[in-house]
């Protein structure tokens, strides 16, 4: 019996039993695996995928969306992947193509490589920004912001939730109340007694991740930053909007180097909500 066609096979969604899948297909391509934020994607949004008659997946990507649960704000779109072995067969247009249709009107929102970048605008994707990943060790120096931070507690949460989706634009309780459990550090700012940011370093294989990264101002947001380091040993990686200069200056002086750039797209929407002024980097690119 001859093996069906790769444009011929359905679409389905992804669940966490397909969390190795997913990581293989990531290896496969030449990524990291990160099981561990797979495992996040996969339980705050909603994965679409193709399976390989083979065995494994042909394709797979992920939506997370904000806002009313049945009528969505925003949907992210991440972790758009092809198997090596179909690429250049049209197969992650087609993908899009369904994540667009299934999405109706929602506003989507994706973080493009320079590979990507080509196929989204040819979809109707328009670039509005970038955000520029970093990685390094983080080395303490300098005059030390004079903002007060501290590891956040079970009490914070309300006072996270109503910061969040004040710069946000929208709610994201269902991704947010999951950071407990997902980062190994969730850390405040505060001013008397008020929380002015938050910030959140998670572990992607060697590194740890800084994001997402709330914050009033860029004082702040630096010493958000400076804390996260102060308790870890390993090297930070975060994506930081390239408006916000004074805080990549400053991160590549405590030792952070520039390693890739990605364009912020949208679609149906000629902005992202909210206030992009204190919204500093994301919890991950692929969930916007």
């Amino acid at each position: 019996m001859p093996t069906p066609s790769p444009s011929a096979l359905p679409i389905r969604r992804l669940t966490l039993r397909d969390l190795t899948a997913c990581a293989d297909l990531s290896e496969g391509r030449g990524w990291p695996r990160e099981e561990h934020k797979w495992g996040l994607l996969l339980a705050a949004g909603k994965g679409h995928g193709i399976d390989d008659p083979g065995g494994g997946l042909v394709a797979a990507c992920v939506v997370t969306e904000y806002g009313p649960q049945d009528r969505p704000d925003l949907g992210a779109i991440g972790m758009v992947l092809v198997a090596e072995r179909h690429a250049r067969q049209g197969i992650g247009r087609r993908l899009m193509r369904h994540i667009l249709s299934a999405m109706g009107p929602t506003p989507l929102t994706l973080h493009a490589t320079p590979n990507g970048r080509p196929l989204y605008e040819e979809l109707g994707f328009k670039a509005i920004g970038r955000a520029e990943m970093l990685s390094g060790r983080f080395t303490p120096g300098g005059p030390s912001p004079e903002v007060a931070t501290r590891a956040a507690t079970a009490e914070d949460l309300t006072g996270i939730l109503k910061l969040d989706e004040k710069v946000f634009g929208t709610d994201r309780t269902h991704l947010i109340t999951r950071l407990p459990a997902f980062a190994d550090q969730l850390r405040v700012a505060e001013e008397n007694g008020r929380i002015v940011g938050y910030a959140a370093a998670w572990p992607n294989m060697d590194t740890h991740v800084v994001g997402p990264l709330i914050a009033r101002d860029t004082r702040t947001a630096k010493a958000l930053i400076a804390s996260l380091a102060a308790h870890t040993g390993r090297p930070l990686r975060t994506d930081i909007d390239v408006r916000h200069e004074e805080l990549l200056a400053w991160a590549k002086e405590r030792g952070l180097a520039s390693i890739a750039f990605n364009t912020v797209m949208t679609y149906g929407a000629a902005e992202l909500p909210g206030d992009w002024s204190q919204r500093f980097a994301p919890l991950t690119v692929a969930a916007g």
